[in-house]
């Protein structure tokens, strides 16, 4: 695909690259094979769902990376990729998808070795849902010479903090996200089935807003009720909404793959005095956390922050308030480094983009009310949805 024609310019995807490499040689990696779809798109554009079979990006020190997938998904590297070099798109033959006879992994191995590889030192991502054991032994089969290194998380650290090119993309995102908040709390009311009210937030997020059109979330919506809500993962189903319950709706707009999740709470009825308490010391925990996000602070300021003021009701949180987000494929919208908890000493920068998400998961019942938040240059952290923070009630 001409550079042109790509979601970011040339100097975008050149400061991508020159992160990478630069990390790669920090890890004495010489050559580094990413499965992770985000990484993928990140570092050449390619966009397809196909992350079901086995394909990648091989990335050394020098010239341009190049895409290998499965022959039938080459054309889509074609349409997608910035690389216009007919050369730097590899396949592998088809009958090795899902074969008990051939691995796709032999292609990748003997590929390696005619680049000159095939003694190299080469990071691999371990710790990714799209790399299996499988894979990962007969790579190792095909490389005896060579050195596998766990590469996991390399390139999920360079995206950690965003260019202006990408936090117009989260803009945009987060600007759906605020249209499918908005039309849930028109919608959402006692007897209205879950599934239908799915159904017109789907509609809502895919639709978006003049052309800033919506791209598939990496995370389906979540919507448990009631007791439900005491879980944090739980979907839809066929059931009416019911009085006297809260419902959460966590979600997220998209904008060719960027996110800007936004989670807001509904309560059909009167809410119990307890919940409308814990409403309130959400809110503050999240004002307070916000203010604290700052470049120089760090990670963990903002979960302590935030969890002061939940203890004042008595609430203590086990869990994580929060993670890096960006761009991103199922099954998460994370970008799998730095997390909002106490223990985490990362030190903010500007640029850098988070879920701040303290759901109360509590027994028999649950609320969320989150932000997608930037680390700015100056002063606390720029909320990029404009929503207001509480427990929504519609009596």
């Amino acid at each position: 695909m001409p550079i042109k024609n790509a979601p970011f310019s040339h100097a975008e995807y050149d400061r991508r690259i020159g992160l990478t490499r630069a990390a790669m040689a920090d890890a004495g990696i010489d050559v580094l094979f990413v499965t992770n779809p985000s990484n993928q798109y990140w570092l050449t554009g390619y966009d397809g769902w196909s992350f079901y079979t086995h394909q990648g990006v091989i990335l050394s020190q020098e010239g341009e990376p190049f895409w290998w997938g499965r022959f039938m998904d080459a054309n889509g590297a074609r349409r997608t990729v910035w690389m216009e070099n007919e050369d730097h798109i590899l396949h592998y033959n088809d009958s090795m998808v899902q074969s008990e006879v051939s691995h796709p992994m032999e292609d990748l191995a003997s590929r390696l070795r005619i680049m000159g590889h095939g003694n190299a030192r080469i990071g691999v991502e371990m710790e990714t849902y799209f790399y299996t054991a499988k894979a990962h032994a007969i790579l190792a089969a095909g490389l005896p010479e060579a050195e596998l290194i766990d590469a996991s998380a390399l390139v999920n650290w360079q995206r950690l903090i965003k260019s202006d090119e990408e936090l117009g993309f989260m803009r945009r995102a987060a600007r759906i996200s605020e249209l499918v908040i908005g039309r849930a709390m028109e919608l959402i009311e006692p007897g209205m089935r879950k599934h239908d009210l799915v159904g017109e937030l789907y509609r809502t997020s895919v639709q978006g807003e003049e052309d800033s059109w919506g791209d598939y979330p990496a995370i389906v919506p979540m919507l448990p009720s009631g007791e439900d809500a005491s879980a944090p993962h739980l979907t839809w189903n066929g059931e009416a909404l019911k009085a006297g319950e809260a419902t959460f709706i966590e979600q997220s707009g998209c904008y060719r793959r960027y996110h800007a999740p936004l989670c807001r709470s509904v309560f059909l009825g009167k809410p119990p005095q307890h919940m409308v308490d814990a409403s309130l010391a959400l809110t503050e925990g999240l004002n307070a956390g916000i203010d604290v996000a700052r470049a120089g602070n760090r990670a963990c300021d903002i979960a302590r922050a935030l969890n002061a003021e939940l203890l004042k009701v008595g609430i203590e949180r086990p869990n994580r308030a929060g993670y890096a987000v960006g761009c991103s494929y199922p099954p998460d919208w994370g970008e799998h480094t730095v997390s909002i908890r106490d223990s985490d000493e990362t030190v903010l920068e500007p640029g850098m983009t988070f879920h701040f998400m303290p759901g109360l998961w509590m027994e028999g019942w649950g609320m969320e009310t989150t932000e997608t938040i930037l680390i700015r240059d100056e002063g606390p952290a720029e909320t990029l949805c404009n929503v207001p923070r509480k427990l929504y009630v519609k009596d």
